[in-house]
């Protein structure tokens, strides 16, 4: 069973045949699809799945916390499975692929107080950006 599936069912989530198809779709390590890319491939498993109900689907695994939408630079979001493993993205700033990475450090002990502005920080999301391999070579 899949990482995000065992966190639902940990949280008594009622798993439907359609909630269960949209959670497998998600499964795997950076996987950062739209809610088209997620129905597509969840109509492959299960045809009578509709655009609704996964759009329905991601926005309660979204609201539970066990899955982030991710946004970058006026793109459609993106559904990130890797909710509860502390990470940063790494995107292409011409095909828009995603990966997750992981820099060594704590960013939020970055930012000085003096720049704080007396906010109390409860997270950072950093966003690196640059051209995936592939882009690159027919730059």
């Amino acid at each position: 069973m899949s990482d995000l599936l065992e966190r639902l069912r940990g949280r008594g989530w009622r798993m439907t045949a359609q909630r269960r198809v949209v959670a497998e779709v998600l499964d795997g390590d950076h996987v950062h699809l739209t809610a088209d890319e997620v129905h597509a491939r969840a109509v492959e498993r299960l045809p009578e799945i509709s655009r609704a109900t996964v759009y329905n689907t991601l926005g309660e695994m979204v609201t539970l916390g066990e899955v982030m939408e991710v946004a970058t630079d006026g793109r459609a979001k993106r559904y990130d499975p890797n909710a509860h493993r502390p990470h940063q993205h790494l995107v292409c700033g011409r095909c828009g692929a995603i990966r997750d990475v992981h820099p060594s450090g704590n960013p939020l002990a970055d930012l000085p107080d003096t720049e704080r502005f007396g906010f109390t920080i409860s997270g950072v999301e950093v966003t690196y950006r640059g051209l995936c391999p592939n882009c690159a070579t027919t730059a």
